[in-house]
């Protein structure tokens, strides 16, 4: 009963840093890829720095944010943010972008301010891409949150590394098993959520 409560627990303490980190990573990356539209200096510092953490391996990310932040939930949200922005920004930068000019010429053209424009042709189009970009980061955020219980985020990595130390197979498992269905889950919401959300002639391009 004990160890049922225990996985419970660490179950949902994993849960709410994956999605309290995923939420923060959306809320930066989303007005820095829009902004990118406006700005080529931006873009460029926003896609080099992005690229630049992501090819950091994240057992280092994580470490490297201890000596700045110490240990804990904070510091762990900030060390699975780093890593997921890139995905959002770059997928939602791309399809932002990638954009026929004839059908933005005839926006123009029939007198669509930039805001209904972006509202009714950018974000449509680059919904594809920019899910494609979340649901990414998300099963990111759920892998590296197991790594974060090296500084003291709790969840179900704690678990997993008391196996690993221990020797302990089924404690071992006990937590990687629910890590692995919430992986699954979070791959079957954003798929779910990306067809609801998709322009009906987009879904099959």
């Amino acid at each position: 009963m004990a160890a049922t409560a225990l996985i419970i627990n660490a179950t949902w303490e994993h849960i709410v840093l994956v999605y309290t980190s995923l939420v923060v990573s959306i809320l930066i990356a989303l007005p820095l890829a829009f902004a990118s539209l406006y700005s080529r200096r931006l873009a460029l510092v926003v896609m080099n720095f992005a690229n630049l953490v992501q090819a950091v391996p994240s057992f280092a990310v994580v470490a490297i944010v201890v000596p700045f932040l110490g240990i804990g939930f904070f510091p762990a949200l900030i060390a699975i943010m780093l890593r997921a922005l890139l995905p959002i920004i770059k997928n939602t930068y791309i399809g932002l972008t990638n954009i026929d000019p004839a059908l933005l010429d005839y926006a123009h053209g029939i007198g669509l301010s930039e805001w209904q424009i972006h509202r009714f042709i950018r974000f449509p189009n680059a919904y594809p891409a920019m899910f494609a970009g979340i649901k990414f980061a998300a099963i990111l955020t759920n892998s590296i949150a197991v790594l974060t219980a090296f500084i003291g985020s709790g969840g179900l990595g704690e678990i997993i590394f008391q196996g690993l130390i221990g020797y302990n197979t089924q404690k071992l498992l006990s937590g990687a098993i629910p890590a692995i269905i919430l992986a699954v889950l979070i791959d079957f919401f954003f798929t779910i959520l990306e067809k609801k959300i998709t322009p009906e002639h987009l879904k099959n391009d």
